[in-house]
This record gives structure tokens, sequence and C-alpha cells, in this order.
């Protein structure tokens, strides 16, 4: 048992200074090695000011959201269909712990990053300390009071937030603040039903909304609002109306024999329950008419494409935006979101959102070319290319021999080889599609172009004067390519394609005057709301009124969930749903499905997704495919393969990746609590 050795510091200031510097790595049980929060208590809590230090302090242990690719926290993008890089996996080195989770070697005694549960501990342990003792300050006002409460319990509820969605059911320890030096059978406790940690965790965002404030302004952008408070909740109520925990054949395939060892009850519930879409619906739609949030867009310009034309589906797509996607310039309206172009704290759509310089220093290097200084293998997969629409709304399907074109047959009748690449260079939006590149990459959805960096893309690097407007060639041979790195180099896009949507296009790492912009994350946007909501009312098959803030009365509106979901395709210049579309309950689910893995792209939110809709086991058998990196020559190239590497051969389909597993030194020392199903 490792222990936190605390000095004892008799002046109070330095005592507040290590209060919010101090980390731990303790679990759940090691009450006693916790920061001393007792001692010397009366300096840590005499005042707000240090009680306001002390609660930042305990906020700043959660990990850095935006790092869900390396060294992360969460399984992650690296853990689904969306991402993919040649590392090979092991656990004990390998710092893509999605890519270990995928494979497998993530188990109870073997977590790697993804060991965070004591983490999530000692953050509650210090926000009850906190709520113990909000009357002890002598200066505090009715203000300060409130609002401290208010940021406290976000806290809390944000550490048991991440518990239910990464592990399952947590321990609820309510406002208790477990005394140090106790026995065992004291701690032993078993986890909470997922109904009970989820009414619990949303009971308390929705406490602490009532108090928090509805902006912080520009000089606290990262702190959370009431909006945010909200928004999670919105997130919550949705995971629990979806077909996994919510009764049906996916919960009792995955959860229909695991019950609390302790009195038999069933962790996930095994009986459906409408009402809670109706729930999630109204979480949503309370969000929606804050009226604080929309989707950012940037007005078109000489540079904006045209719409296609003859689109029939959707006879208001030509009308201006946002009633229809005319008039904005949607290949900017996304990525400006994600580059650092927009200012993110005023950006009306992220809901909640931070600073991230790790975006510069790891996820942009990890999709840069090595050319320019990155490692360009942080892998976008060829199903994910192929979810992108066509920039007239049609599928690659509907489009092939129209305006897609992949093979030779494809083309009109004596069409060659050769006749599959772009013979001109377009430009739009300041984007460039250089002539040769090939025709599977023409005429697709901005945000296509915005998001993916494919086999001779320019990356334009515009503030180097010397790397500038590179053209990435991955054909084996090329530097960029794995034939042009070291032989024993990772450092090449194993599927040919690689994530650039937050790849600003003045962001260049090396040569003359390369700087980079500052980057932020999104941990919710206005877009999942939107989504949110539209997948909530179409679950529905009778009416609903659910009491939030007042009351809301929700049914399947084909109106509500038309102009929720349409919206976020205008933004993106596509059409939106059509009639017939609209009609089919199953369509509109699909529709949905593919629109949140296009939009929330690494946004880490593929990973649940596939789970809470039961669909985990049948997208990851998909096998993982790109272009042919030992290609030398195009007609070589541009083959779907699958990827040769360990890191893809050993990937597996099990149950139990719903969730990670609880440490094992849990289980040991807590007889009351069951681990993860599959796990045991």
């Amino acid at each position: 048992m490792r222990r936190s050795i605390i000095k004892k510091i008799a002046r109070a200031v330095i005592i507040v200074q290590l209060i919010a510097m101090a980390t731990s790595c303790k679990d759940y049980l090691n009450i006693d090695d916790y920061f001393d929060d007792e001692f010397n208590i009366d300096e840590a809590f005499n005042n707000t000011r240090n009680m306001e230090a002390y609660m930042w302090g305990a906020a700043a242990e959660f990990n850095d959201e935006a790092k869900t690719i390396r060294s992360n926290y969460t399984p992650g993008p690296m853990a689904t269909d969306e991402a993919f890089n040649g590392l090979t996996g092991g656990g004990s080195t390998n710092i893509y712990y999605g890519m270990d989770f995928a494979t497998g070697n993530i188990t109870p005694t073997k977590l790697g990053g993804l060991n965070q549960w004591g983490k999530y501990y000692i953050i509650i342990r210090k926000c009850n300390l906190i709520l113990q003792n909000l009357e002890r300050p002598a200066d505090m006002t009715t203000i300060d009071r409130q609002r401290i409460e208010g940021y406290t319990r976000f806290i809390r509820a944000y550490a048991y937030y991440n518990i239910l969605v990464d592990y399952g059911p947590p321990i609820l320890v309510g406002d208790e603040v477990l005394n140090t030096n106790e026995s065992m059978e004291y701690y032993d406790r078993p986890r909470a039903t997922y109904d009970e940690a989820m009414d619990y965790t949303c009971g308390e965002l929705e406490k602490a909304a009532q108090l928090m404030p509805a902006d912080v302004g520009l000089l606290n952008f990262g702190r959370p609002t009431k909006g945010a408070a909200l928004a999670l909740v919105a997130r919550l109520r949705l995971i629990h109306a979806s077909p996994l925990y919510n009764g049906g054949a996916a919960a009792r395939s995955y959860f229909g024999n695991w019950t609390r060892k302790t009195d038999g009850v069933h962790y996930v519930s095994q009986q459906y329950d409408e009402t809670r879409w109706a729930v999630a619906a109204a979480a949503a739609k309370r969000v929606m008419d804050m009226g604080q949030y929309r989707l950012y867009t940037v007005p078109a310009d000489e540079k904006t494409p045209v719409l296609p034309a003859n689109v029939t589906s959707d006879l208001d797509f030509y009308k201006p935006y946002p009633s229809g996607a005319s008039g904005i310039d949607a290949f900017r309206s996304y990525s400006d979101i994600f580059t650092g172009e927009s200012v993110a704290a005023i950006n009306p759509e992220i809901i909640w959102g931070k600073s991230a310089p790790y975006i510069n220093s790891d996820l942009n290097q990890g999709a840069l070319p090595p050319t320019l200084g990155g490692w360009g293998r942080f892998c976008v997969t060829q199903k994910v290319v192929d979810a992108y629409l066509m920039d007239d709304g049609r599928t690659i399907q509907e489009a092939r021999g129209d305006t897609y074109f992949e093979q030779v047959s494809d083309l009109p009748v004596g069409g060659t080889f050769n006749d599959l690449f772009i013979e001109q260079t377009k430009n739009f939006s300041g984007y460039p599609l250089n002539a040769g590149v090939f025709k599977m990459y023409a005429n697709r959805e901005m945000r296509f172009y915005a998001s993916v960096g494919f086999n001779e893309a320019v990356w334009q690097a515009l503030s180097s004067t010397t790397l500038y407007n590179h053209t990435a060639k991955y054909y084996f041979q090329d530097l960029d390519g794995r034939g042009g790195v070291s032989a024993s180099s990772p450092n090449y896009p194993i599927t040919g394609y690689v994530i650039k949507k937050w790849v600003h296009p003045y962001d260049a790492k090396n040569g003359t005057g390369a700087r980079q912009l500052p980057k932020f994350y999104a941990m919710i946007r206005y877009a999942e709301i939107l989504l949110s909501y539209a997948e909530a009312i179409n679950n529905l098959t009778g009416s609903h009124t659910v009491e939030l803030d007042k009351p809301y009365t929700l049914s399947r509106d084909i109106d509500e969930i038309k102009n929720a979901f349409n919206v976020v395709r205008y933004r993106a210049g596509l059409p939106g749903l059509s009639a017939s579309q609209l009609a089919s309950q199953t369509e509109v689910q699909k529709q949905i499905e593919r629109e949140r893995m296009i939009e929330f792209l690494w946004e880490n939110r593929r990973f649940y997704d596939v789970r809470r809709w039961g669909i985990y086991e049948e997208t990851e058998r998909e096998p993982i495919m790109g272009m042919n990196p030992d290609g030398a020559i195009k007609e070589a190239y541009y083959r779907r393969v699958i990827p040769g590497t360990s890191s893809f051969l050993t990937r597996e389909v099990n149950k139990r990746a719903n969730w990670v597993p609880l440490p094992q030194d849990e289980l040991r020392n807590l007889p009351s609590v069951d681990q993860n199903p599959g796990y045991n």
C-alpha cells in the first residue's frame, strides 16, 4: 500500500497550495492514506478563498478530457471501429490503452492508464468534505456558499458520471465522509444498481444546475455551467433509455445473469420502460429551450461551393440556413469548431469545453505526415470514410457510377484506371483538392474534408515558409509512406487515412516560422443535444408528460424529429431526412447512428454509442479495413485490405468489453463488491 506523506505545515497559505496541487493514486479503500484532509482542517476551511481553492484542487484531479488517445484515461476512439494505429498492444508498455482494451489486454490486474476508479473516489471524498464544512468559513456569503455548493455537487456528480460510463454501477457513498483507520467491515458495501446510480448522478447534476452560473465569461472558460450540468443529464438519460440498459434482448444478453450477490437484484433492469425515452427527450428539450446554444456557422462567401443541384429528397434543402442549407459555408462551419479558428469561449455550440494543449502536442502530432514532423499513424478506418455521404446526400452505394468512382467498373464503358483520378485542382472554402486525387474522395460532404487526411491530400502548413502546401503521399516508397520511414517504425498511416479534424491550415510543426493555433476540446456540443432529442422522441410510441423545470409532453412528432436532425445535416451542407425516412422509426434510427458516427468522429462518443445501442458486437466483428500501405503504385495502393499487424489480428469481440473491469485489489478487500460481467 503506497502512502502519501504530507508533512505538517504551520502556515495556512502553504496548506492551501498543497491541497490545490496534491494528487493521489490510492484506491477506494485507502481512506487513511488520502491527503490528510482532517489535518489542519481549520486552516483549509477557515475562509472562503481556501475552501474554493480546495474545491478547484479536487476538480484538477480529473484527467484532461482531450487525452482520449495517448496515455488515455478512457477506452476512447482507439477501442472502436473509428480509429486505429499500427503499434502493437501489450498493456505494460503500450501507451494506447484503448488499443489494449480492444485486444483484450486490459484485465482486473493490468489496467494501465484505465486504472482510474480510485482517483474518482478521492475526488468524491474531497467533495464530501467540502459539503460537510460549508458552514465553517465565517466570511462566506450566501451567494458564495450556493456557488461553491453547486460546483462541488457538479464535481462529485462528474466523478460518478465517469465511473458510471466506464466502469458501470459505482459504490454510492452519498454525503458520507468515510472515517480513517476503521476495520475492513466498515468500508465494505455493495455497488448500486445501474438505475440507482443513474438516478443519483442525474439528481446531483440537477441540484448542481440550480446553483451554478449560466455563464462563466471569457476568463473562466473551462469551468462548467448550468448548461453543462443539464447537458450531462440529457446524455445520461439517453444512455439510460437505450436498449442495452433498458430491458429487451440486448439487456438480457449482456446482463441477464448479472445479479448483486448481497440481495440477488439485477444490476441492470430486465424490464423495458418507454418512459425513459420521454425523460431523455425532455432533458434534451430543456437544454434546447434555454435559448443559450446554437450550432456554430460561418456565412457563405465567394469561396463557398454552390450546393449540389437536383436534390429532390428534401424540399427545404435550398432554403436559407437554418431552414435549409443555403447561405453558410459548410466546410468552415464544421472545421472551425475544432481547428482553433473559432474562439471557443464564445462559440455558441460548445456547452462545455476547455483549453487543450494536448491536441497540438500529441493528437495532431500523431496525424501530421512524417515529412512535416508528425507521426502519421493516428488512423481513421475505411468504414468511417465509407460512412461519409456524397455532397448531395446520397450514400456511396447510391452514387456509385454517377458521382462516386472507386473501380474501373464504376466508369463509363471504355474507362481506364487512369480515369479514376481527379483531372483538375479544385479549391473550396480555402481547402485545396489537388488534381491526381483518387475519385473515391471527390464530391464528398464537407465534414469529410474537414476531418480526414487521405493519400495525396494537401497539408497546408501555412505558417511555415519552407514546408507549406505539402502533399502527403502514402504510397510505399514515398517519404510519408511505409517504406519512406524506418523499416521498424509505425509512423505511417496503416489504413491510408489519418485524423485531420483538429489541424488548422496554418498549423506546422517544423520548417521556418512554424507555429500552431491554440486548440480547445468540447466535452459536449449542442449538436449532440439536437441528435439526442431526435433519437429519444423517435423511440416513443405513445404520449408522455415529464416534469422537469416545467411539464414536457412528448410523442413521436415527425416535425420535431425533422427540425432537430435536419439542422445538423444542413450545417454540413447536406439535405435532411426525406418524408419516407421520417415515416420509419427504423430508418430514422439508422440515419441517427450514421450521423453520430460522422458528426462526433474521434470525440469519444462512438465507444458509448455502439454499446448503448446494443450493436457493439455487430460493429466490431466487421473487419477493420483501409487502403494498401504496401502498394508502391496506384493500382496496388488503392485496394481495400485488412491491416496486417498484430494490433488488428489480436482484436477481440467480447461482451465483457462493455465496461472496464474493476481493479482486482478492490475486490479482494471489499467482499460485497461484484466484478463486471465477464471478468470473473
